[in-house]
């Protein structure tokens, strides 16, 4: 064989263009051919597959491709070659902490590193506004100056990250420490930022209390003026754990005016005392409603519940927060009213004043 008989490149392309794959193609249209080289009547290849699972398949193809160029005038060997991409490079990612498990021993109470006081918001029963008062007093307080952080506490209902228009997810450069999220000038770690929103976190009290335990010692907070946590409702597990596991400075203790919201704010406070934690004070939320239109004043829930049961304890009572449509829609929409001008925001700034003359903030 003369080197004038060696077959053409586009001859070889041609007859590798009659070899068809499965889902379409041929091993030309598809360019799966590389490093194509003929040396006298001595031809070689490779055929590249999309994918190492694609050339696991492709053996049937090859020895067709060998047969179809060997077949050529002037080809006296063929040597092809089965290869596949290499799998895409994954970008690096900061390893992630792993949420949930039981809590871990601790020799007693403590605070988080950096923090100075910490601060519970607290009541009863659901439904009374206790989360849109922690997010706007810590967005207040923020306001004032203070460093603050909001832990929400609240692991089967958490409700912080939409209030507070917070949706990325914490990273951990160590696969130890979190990395709080910021939104209007606070501090802020919720497992709503690290579950499904979709989904339900179906946990007993040893997986809630020893999650709270991670959100709280394995978050690098900083340094903190105050860490407020949103408690979810009642008085069970997760306000009995935090007691003997946090050093907590003060409760602040959230009720609407009714009798029946009352009752179960009463029990808040009488749980506190029994664990050792003091009570700042008494805040009534939804205290009145005013009409946007004509201003009327309605007082809904009734009125002066909490103040009423503030003066027979002896315990401050802390203000009125009123009951208006622009919270929910502030709520809804991720920019709470303190973190505007108005009304309501004068509302909550001043209670963030009083709670920092008191030093509980």
């Amino acid at each position: 064989m003369t080197q004038s008989n060696e077959p053409g490149k586009e001859t070889i392309m041609a007859a590798l263009s009659t070899i068809a794959l499965p889902g379409g193609g041929d091993l030309a249209s598809r360019d799966m051919i590389r490093a194509l080289k003929v040396e006298g009547g001595d031809v070689s290849f490779i055929i590249e597959a999309e994918s190492p699972e694609q050339a696991a398949q492709m053996e049937p193809q090859r020895k067709a491709a060998e047969a179809a160029v060997a077949a050529l005038d002037g080809v006296e060997s063929v040597r092809a070659i089965l290869t596949a991409h290499a799998p895409a490079a994954r970008p690096a990612e900061p390893p992630r902490l792993q949420i949930g498990g039981h809590a871990t021993p601790q020799a007693g109470p403590m605070k988080p590193a950096g923090v100075k006081r910490v601060l519970v918001v607290g009541s009863g029963k659901g439904g009374v506004g206790k989360s849109t008062l922690s997010a706007n007093l810590a967005v207040a307080l923020a306001r004032a100056g203070r460093k603050v952080g909001l832990l929400d506490a609240d692991i089967l209902g958490p409700s912080q990250p939409r209030m507070m228009g917070a949706s990325q997810r914490p990273v951990s450069h160590d696969g130890k420490i979190m990395e709080p999220v910021e939104a209007h000038g606070v501090r802020m770690i919720s497992i709503g930022l690290l579950t499904d929103p979709k989904q339900a976190v179906v946990w007993r009290g040893p997986m809630l209390t020893g999650t709270l335990q991670q959100l709280l010692f394995s978050v690098n907070w900083g340094e903190l003026d105050v860490l407020i946590l949103d408690l979810p409702p009642g008085t069970g597990d997760v306000q009995i754990s935090l007691a003997q596991k946090l050093e907590i400075d003060g409760a602040l203790v959230v009720s609407t005016p009714q009798d029946v919201a009352l009752l179960d704010a009463v029990k808040a406070i009488d749980m506190f005392d029994k664990v050792g934690v003091p009570i700042v004070g008494l805040v009534e939320n939804m205290a009145m409603y005013v009409c946007p239109n004509c201003g009327h004043e309605d007082h809904i829930f009734g009125t002066g519940g909490v103040r009423a049961e503030a003066e027979a304890r002896g315990l401050p009572f802390l203000g009125e927060i009123p009951l208006a449509t622009e919270l929910r829609l502030a709520g809804d929409s991720g920019r709470p009213v303190a973190a505007g001008e108005g009304p309501l925001a004068e509302a909550y700034a001043r209670l963030a004043r009083d709670l920092v003359e008191r030093g509980a903030a």
